[in-house]
């Protein structure tokens, strides 16, 4: 298509292209590199190297680069595993897995299946791919600045991951002439005009019109609901105010175990509030026995557990997250519950039967801001010092929002597979540089129902309830030892060397 040929047909030794998804720019240059690595020496040839965010990318991408060698250049190429050393600056070495093709002409094309911070031994022409997604694109960037003293090139690629992120700052750098980048910018509605809706029909057997390409694209876009501006992001190549996602669906999926219970969900109509007293009681009972009793009767008695709750009345979703800390000091997701339209009284019954039916409960910490006030002083009130009452502010999440987010990487926290749950942790962001669900982000789940990302921070809520420390309780006794005697009046005489009037007895929980 167009913007793919124009992309090509550029040979400035830096460039930089901000592209919408499914856009067909890393194909076209998986073509470029296969032409540059298949060149004499004479003709410009070198080695490429290219640098994704995941490894099947890696994969992808060579695999691309396999069946151009096969279609331009007419060479049969095997795929070779290989082992890239990557030079750290404090001395260290970290191998890193690549995959490789040669060509007659000497020069090869590595996908690195990972993403080294320092690549200051390589030379020839370097991609890094879906730059606004690696951990330090910036490093990446100055480690092949080198390689262009004896001709290499750098090619960055990206989707937008934030209008903060160091790739459109990278960018912005570009168009202020504060680097030598040239710039690129492919939406997805270019890529439909170039002829990308008639090439999916080709390659379907479809008959292509005008008005199917218009249903087309608008269908595309509709998939993306309320979320305006992630959808302008990835498909319109517009970063979003928010600075970028603090986790990634590969992240989030890789802490996800199909051996946790699924969520349990229970919504109420309007006119659920209405009713008699009673009748709201028996019907909270009766989802608390038919429901939750099971699962709280299932969990470990010999394991310390701990809840979070993110409080909604009306709009959004009351959710819990009860964490089971593992000896493994593994957090797991053994019960999560979301309360919609759910009046103030039966969310609080709610709470107490769940925390009551909580082995070696060592605490939770629940949303206080506005009406979530309410219930965060009855569960302090009904469990005293083990309750955290959270102001979710700035501060908070500043100080307590990395932790959680870190607990994915070090895969300390385990989640049930819900496609809910996953949505809700792929909206937590950086905004103003703490991490957050941004305060426009909305989404529709399983159920049709409106969500603001409920079930993360009440996840990092329980994940904070798992850090707090045990509250110590001291007491004297003067309970009987071996050596009693009863003395000559009838009263009981211990002896003073073998009294034990100091036992101090520490738990997690109430006592």
């Amino acid at each position: 298509m167009a913007h793919q040929s124009e992309w090509i047909v550029d040979e400035s030794t830096l460039k930089i292209c901000a592209k919408g998804r499914r856009t067909g720019i890393t194909f076209a240059e998986a073509l470029d590199c296969t032409l540059i690595a298949a060149a004499r020496r004479s003709a410009g040839g070198q080695n490429v190297f290219y640098i994704p965010d995941t490894k099947p990318k890696g994969r992808e991408f060579i695999g691309y680069a396999a069946h151009f060698a096969k279609t331009v250049s007419k060479e049969l190429l095997t795929i070779e595993d290989g082992i890239y050393f990557d030079q750290k600056d404090d001395g260290t070495t970290n191998a890193i897995s690549s995959y490789i093709i040669r060509f007659a002409s000497g020069f090869r094309i590595e996908a690195l299946s990972s993403r080294p911070e320092n690549i200051r031994g390589l030379q020839g022409t370097v991609v890094i791919d879906e730059a606004a997604f690696h951990r330090d694109v910036r490093g990446v960037v100055d480690a092949v600045g080198a390689l262009l003293i004896w001709g290499g090139k750098v090619r960055i690629i990206s989707s937008h991951n934030g209008i903060n992120s160091p790739f459109n700052e990278l960018i912005k750098e570009a168009e202020a002439g504060k680097n030598g980048f040239k710039i690129h910018k492919y939406s997805f509605g270019d890529a439909v005009e170039n002829g990308l809706y008639k090439r999916v029909c080709l390659i379907k057997g479809d008959e292509w019109s005008q008005e199917k390409q218009v249903s087309w694209e608008a269908e595309i876009r509709s998939a993306y609901g309320t979320r305006t501006a992630k959808m302008k992001q990835e498909l319109d190549a517009i970063p979003a105010e928010a600075e970028g996602s603090a986790l990634s669906r590969v992240l989030i999926e890789s802490c996800m175990s199909r051996d946790l219970p699924a969520v349990v969900r229970w919504d109420r109509p309007d006119d659920f509030k209405n009713l008699d007293d009673f009748e709201r009681e028996e019907q909270a009972l009766e989802f608390c026995e038919g429901m939750l009793k099971p699962l709280l009767a299932a969990l470990d008695p010999e394991r310390e557990h701990c809840f979070g709750e993110d409080f909604a009345r009306s709009g959004d979703k009351t959710a819990i997250v009860v964490f089971e800390i593992g000896a493994d000091l593994v957090r797991r997701a053994r019960l999560i519950v979301e309360l919609k339209n759910i009046p103030f009284d039966q969310q609080r019954d709610i709470l107490f039967y769940i925390g009551d039916g909580l082995p070696r409960r060592m605490g939770g910490a629940l949303d206080a801001r506005g009406n979530g006030q309410y219930l965060a002083e009855k569960a302090r009130q009904r469990w005293g010092e083990t309750i955290v009452e959270v102001m979710l502010s700035a501060k908070w999440y500043s100080l307590h929002m990395p932790a959680y987010i870190e607990a994915f990487s070090d895969k300390t926290v385990l989640l049930p597979f819900d496609g809910d749950v996953l949505i809700d942790h792929q909206a937590l962001a950086y905004v103003n540089g703490i991490i957050k669900v941004p305060d426009d982000h909305s989404t529709k789940g399983v159920d049709g129902y409106d969500r603001h990302g409920d079930t993360a921070p009440a996840g990092a809520l329980a994940f904070f309830a798992s850090q707090q420390g045990p509250i110590s309780y001291d007491y004297e006794t003067n309970r009987k030892t071996a050596s009693s005697q009863v003395g000559h009046n009838g009263g009981v005489a211990l002896d003073d060397d073998r009294r034990d009037n100091s036992i101090n007895v520490y738990l997690r929980g109430s006592l």
